[in-house]
């Protein structure tokens, strides 16, 4: 079974993990524009790409369990759940259009209109 949820990293901590996703999408948080790529598209980027990176990943238990684990990873709170991201990852996401007390769904909602496959799903 997976589970899916929303965390701020780099690009190459990403790519470091990306092989135990099932799914993952992602925006990059310095560009205006919001680049964004999925995992299956995504070319390796070169060594070192520090680029900080909005990520939505669905994976098992075990996926989650080592990102929790990874310094390199920030947890978002759960999307449904009414507690505010944290200042930094306010911060973070500021570029993008992200208000301070934001929660997870307000930012799944604000980004979605870059990359619409980020937005927040229950099925």
């Amino acid at each position: 079974m997976t589970g899916k949820r929303y965390y701020i990293t780099t690009r190459d901590a990403w790519q470091q993990h990306a092989g135990r996703f099932a799914n993952s999408h992602w925006v990059e948080l310095r560009s205006e524009l919001g680049r964004h790529v999925e995992a299956d598209a995504f070319a390796p980027a070169e060594p070192g790409v520090r680029a900080p990176i909005l990520v939505l990943v669905e994976g098992d238990e075990g996926a989650h369990l080592a990102l929790e684990d990874d310094p390199a990873f920030e947890a978002l709170p759960h999307p449904l759940g009414q507690k505010p991201i944290s200042d930094s990852s306010q911060a973070a996401l500021a570029a993008l259009g992200v208000a301070p007390g934001a929660t997870t769904f307000d930012v799944a909602e604000t980004v979605a209109r870059i990359h619409p496959l980020l937005r927040h799903r229950v099925f």
